[in-house]
């Protein structure tokens, strides 16, 4: 009897094993790195976990008949153990607020196609004027110079002057089209009826549309750069797809357009989401949460306010560190500025980022969100989102834990980003290398820079919530 249930224990464990096993071998199918890549990528560090990973089949349990989804169960499941990549993109909808959990299954549906519809209306609008939109090709090259002189036609392709001689660029270097021959313009007194492009000073040439034709190449360029490591990225189609939801948000979003960074965050959508219509709301949804960060002037850059965040957490909880960054000139926190920006992409492999995001969206998570964003008043996100308080402890399960934390100790309203907290959290694990060896600032950039690939996601985020609990208790004191 003894051996017999030895055995069976033995069997169970063995078959838990293989269950781990399989769910690794999975994991690394979607999101194939190139052979000759992975010597430069991050170690990934996450697992997806049996029990506490939400799987595809506790995702479709947590749907009522209509389609109401359980939010609550939902978030519990993702704290603890992230998403699934097969369910990772539907996910993501409900995280980012694209979707309202109380709605139906038809109700959605009929969402989602009048979302498709308005965004086919807007990239076909984007096509009008750069036909190479939607074609499965991408610009890489200027075709506009800043005055709004043609360098190519509107379909990536060279224009051929008179003289036939090159145009160069604001360094003196000619601009090269697609194929590496140097693109050439026409002259003033050259008939360009027979190109697609659009006369230098026909007088009709928008000021937001130039800036948009001018800015059409940069997004090209960084998405040849954008997870290139992915064999995904392999496929031209795939790049253009990326390159296109990045340029009709640029149109749709007057006041930011485009910034560097942002194919950062699209990148994950793209290959989530397999409809394209579907990639850019949920885009859109994230650049909600995001697009402070990416406002810039000639006086401040886009995460000013969040590096004044951490600074004013770090002086909170080490005061000691904060007053040695300051001696090095660092008070500002600006090394701190692309953690923010792109929300830890350089310090994490691929799948752990994702990982973290979709942690930290649970974490964040108000039950407000959809509603706020769908909201036509003119006031401030913060104010949208609590203006339903929960009086009941059912309601508050709907929040997520950083989210709920913040409701309780009525810090909500300060909007303070979970990812700040993670910065402070990375900077407190640093403490003593940055007091002991950081004689400049380039010596903090060396140090932090050092975390890339050797950063727990998990165990950080842990950290962080920590770091949050520590500066409130403090603040409080204060």
């Amino acid at each position: 009897m003894g051996n017999s249930k030895s055995s069976v224990f033995f069997k169970k464990d063995d078959g838990v094993r293989a269950m781990k096993n399989c769910y690794s071998e999975e994991l690394d199918s979607y999101y194939t790195i190139r052979p000759e890549c992975l010597a430069e990528v991050p170690k990934t560090r996450f697992k997806s976990r049996v029990g506490k990973t939400l799987s595809e089949r506790r995702w479709k349990a947590a749907f009522s008949k209509d389609g109401y989804l359980d939010i609550a169960a939902v978030l519990r499941r993702i704290q603890r153990g992230g998403i699934h990549p097969s369910i990772k993109g539907a996910a993501w909808e409900f995280l980012l607020g694209c979707f309202d959990p109380e709605s139906t299954f038809e109700e959605r549906n009929r969402l989602r196609q009048q979302r498709r519809e308005q965004y086919a209306a807007w990239k076909s609008e984007c096509q009008n004027i750069v036909p190479i939109i939607g074609s499965g090709k991408l610009i890489t090259s200027a075709i506009v110079c800043n005055d709004g002189q043609p360098i190519a036609s509107d379909d990536g392709q060279p224009i051929a002057s008179d003289d036939g001689q090159p145009i160069a660029s604001d360094d003196g270097q000619p601009i090269a089209s697609d194929n590496g021959q140097p693109a050439v313009c026409a002259t003033s007194t050259s008939n360009s009826q027979d190109n697609d492009a659009v006369p230098a000073h026909n007088g009709d040439l928008d000021k937001k549309m130039l800036q948009w034709k001018l800015i059409l190449h940069q997004i090209g360029l960084d998405v040849v750069r954008t997870d290139r490591t992915l064999v995904f990225y392999e496929n031209e189609a795939n790049q253009a797809k990326l390159w296109d939801v990045l340029a009709v948000y640029a149109w749709m979003d007057k006041d930011i357009g485009y910034v560097q960074g942002m194919s950062d965050i699209c990148s994950p959508m793209i290959i989530l989401l397999e409809n394209e219509a579907d990639a850019y709301w949920c885009f859109e949804r994230a650049m909600r949460r995001l697009r402070d960060n990416f406002k810039c002037s000639a006086d401040s850059v886009g995460v000013q306010s969040q590096l004044g965040t951490l600074a004013q957490i770090v002086k909170t909880v080490d005061p000691k560190l904060h007053q040695h960054l300051e001696e090095l000139d660092g008070g500002e926190y600006l090394f701190a500025f692309r953690m923010l920006m792109v929300l830890f992409r350089r310090e994490f492999s691929f799948v752990d980022s994702l990982y973290l995001w979709e942690v930290m969206w649970a974490m964040e998570y108000n039950p407000n969100i959809y509603s706020s964003y769908d909201d036509k008043r003119q006031t401030l996100l913060s104010e949208l989102l609590y203006d339903d308080k929960p009086g009941d402890k059912h309601k508050l399960k709907e929040y997520g834990k950083f989210e709920r934390n913040n409701l309780k100790t009525g810090a909500a309203e300060q909007n303070s980003a979970l990812s700040v907290f993670l910065v402070a959290s990375v900077l407190e694990t640093k403490h003593r290398r940055l007091m002991k060896e950081a004689k400049g600032l380039d010596d903090v950039v060396q140090i932090l820079g050092e975390i890339s690939g050797n950063l727990d996601a998990r165990k950080a985020l842990d950290e962080a919530l920590k770091v949050h609990k520590k500066y409130l208790k403090q603040a409080k004191k204060s």
